[in-house]
């Protein structure tokens, strides 16, 4: 107990330290954690020593990761991000480990150069979304893509484990199988293997489905704060123990109970309680990563590495920006995309252990590519940092500014975004004698309405001091003007737990946005071109000849029809066929009732027409 209690404080001690000083210089805090093992590891001051059985146990902050991951993913999202998982992801992994084989076949035996290949494919999942979590860059087109790409390269961790016994070339040092000290499978005929690991998923899905809820909402009702974490952390650690029984990855089972209980009620405190044990064990298992730093090896083979490290990245970074170029992510995004996943995997150091103990790869072998593998995870912060640097725009630095104090909070309605149309909907709201609390987080564009007389505060909507600073707690409105969807998503779903009682008003860019918008529950949705599509199209008939009052009442019967179907598509929007036939057949009617006249079926541009044309 008083070993484990010192190399635990030593750990905590370290991150204290470490953490917030990369954070003041601009590093982040997995690169603090990284640095944090090394100073402490075996090669700085030798403060730790069983690296390897520490990094073990704390990659279940992984798992838990992926389970806070499934929690955000509802399964309509899930269902959307299907083409960019299989295309991105997908390709990523095959183009990668095709060209690493190819390149390791003029060194190796085949069956090494494909196991170096599948397992250097791999990107760190723990890394990765941290980092763009910090940064809020996660709901944007790039950390959408990374995500999809991430996501894959877990499943793919699955069959990897299969097949990399099978490329056994050398004697074995230990059980090729799968055995777990639970229950082992691995006596089973093949079938049955099958029968079984698929049945444990489908138990996964249908507990989360039927029977978490009911649990979580008894204990719940108990009032008692600890219990309902006892039970989150049963979950997760359940359904990982029961992956690891039939073989799977641990990581698996958590992300698919965080997925079936996306649209439960209980899916933010879920994550309020599992958000510190999750940073905790992940901070420690990055400076298990600094720790597990060979210098040794390094300095004697420190070419070999370098270059190992060098080309991984630069042919995971080539890799990336042509998949990113293929699926049409834009300019600035596509960079972000290939920085992002340029590095190896922490499934590496699971990989790399399978290799040597299925007689694969040779400890020779292994240990400069571990390292390679542990180097390049260590630069991941830095490219980060670097991509930031590069791209850093203007609005990087007004931010800086310092946020407002607001004094008045009687207001009843709020009003988050003063941008093009937050101005618009400030002035006409003024105009009609109601005063709202503005928010902007553009500090140029404040400076500039106050002096126009607009009473605007400087700060982040997002923050949830700065709203009840606002008044949320006494308002009735919110209305949402963001440009920035990721923004307006997430004042959405603070707004949604810790102010239900505000009736939110919100603009969306299109349909795809509005169905998004209604997952989370808002009904008041505009789309910001909609209303000018059918003033123009308005505008259009009465310079075609109509007469204003026949194009207004065609506009009118438009908007109608258009709102009244868009719950219908809403239901449908996941089942692509059924979508579009139902889109047809409210258009078609759409059609019918705009063009038919009580008297005659003319369209309104045919009665136009012959009203200029008595004598035809």
């Amino acid at each position: 107990m008083e070993a484990f209690l010192l190399q635990f404080f030593i750990f905590l001690a370290a991150a204290s330290i470490s953490v917030p000083i990369a954070k003041k210089l601009g590093l982040g805090s997995v690169l603090g954690y990284l640095i944090a093992g090394i100073i402490i590891g075996p090669f700085g001051a030798a403060l730790i020593h069983d690296v390897e059985e520490i990094m073990h146990f704390t990659e279940f902050g992984v798992v838990m990761m992926l389970f806070l991951v499934g929690l955000e993913l509802k399964p309509s999202l899930l269902w959307k991000l299907k083409t960019s998982i299989l295309g991105f992801g997908g390709s990523q992994v095959v183009i990668t480990s095709v060209i690493i084989t190819a390149i390791g076949v003029a060194f190796l035996p085949w069956q090494q150069a494909l196991a170096i290949g599948l397992i250097l494919s791999l990107s760190s999942t723990a890394i990765v979304l941290q980092t763009l979590q910090e940064k809020g860059k996660m709901k944007t087109e790039a950390g959408q893509s990374v995500f999809a790409v991430l996501l894959f390269q877990d499943l793919a961790v699955i069959p990897m484990l299969a097949i990399i016994p099978l490329l056994a070339t050398l004697p074995l040092l230990g059980s090729g199988h799968h055995s777990s000290e639970l229950i082992d499978i691995s006596g089973l005929p093949n079938y049955l293997q099958v029968i079984v690991t698929l049945s444990a998923i489908a138990f996964v899905l249908l507990l989360g489905k039927y029977a978490c809820r009911p649990i979580f909402r008894a204990i719940a009702q108990t009032g008692v704060r600890e219990i309902f974490v006892a039970a989150a952390l049963s979950l997760v650690i359940g359904t990982s123990l029961l992956m690891m029984t039939v073989g799977l990855s641990p990581a698996l089972g958590a992300f698919l109970a965080g997925v079936v209980l996306a649209d439960s009620e209980f899916r933010h405190e879920l994550e309020s309680d599992i958000e510190p044990f999750k940073g905790l064990l992940l901070g420690i298992f990055f400076i298990s990563i600094g720790a597990s730093l060979n210098f040794s090896l390094i300095s004697n083979s420190i070419t070999l590495i370098l270059g190992l490290t060098i080309g991984l990245i630069a042919v995971k970074w080539l890799v990336l920006l042509a998949v990113g170029f293929v699926f049409r992510i834009t300019n600035t995004e596509r960079s972000l995309f290939a920085i992002a996943l340029a590095q190896g995997g922490e499934f590496a150091f699971v990989l790399f252990q399978l290799t040597k103990s299925s007689g694969v790869l040779s400890i020779d072998i292994i240990e400069p590519l571990i390292s390679a593998v542990a180097i390049s995870m260590f630069l991941a912060p830095i490219m980060f940092l670097l991509h930031d640097n590069l791209s850093k725009s203007s609005t990087n630095v007004q931010n800086d500014a310092e946020e407002d104090v607001i004094s008045k909070s009687d207001h009843k309605v709020i009003l988050a975004g003063f941008g093009r149309l937050g101005t618009d909907i400030g002035r006409f709201l003024l105009s009609a004698g109601i005063n709202p609390v503005i928010l902007d987080y553009d500090s140029k564009n404040v400076e500039v309405l106050r002096k126009l007389g607009f009473e605007v505060y400087y700060g982040d909507a997002t923050r949830l001091d700065l709203l009840a600073s606002a008044g949320a707690e006494n308002a009735e409105i919110l209305i949402v003007s963001f440009g920035d969807m990721t923004s307006a998503q997430h004042l959405i779903e603070l707004v949604k737990k810790h102010y239900p009682h505000l009736k939110i008003v919100v603009n969306a860019k299109d349909r795809e946005s509005t169905f998004e918008f209604m997952d989370l529950g808002v009904n008041n949705i505009d789309r910001e071109t909609f209303g000018t599509a059918l003033n123009m199209g308005q505008s259009a008939m009465t310079q075609l000849g109509i007469d204003p009052y026949e194009a207004h009442r065609l506009k009118q019967i438009f908007r109608k029809k258009d709102l009244e179907m868009l719950p219908d598509l809403y239901k449908k929007r996941c089942e692509e066929d059924n979508y579009i036939s139902l889109y047809k057949k409210h258009h078609s009617h759409l059609e019918e009732l705009m063009q038919l006249d009580n008297n005659k079926n003319l369209t309104a541009l045919d009665k136009a027409w012959t009203a200029k044309n008595p004598e035809l």
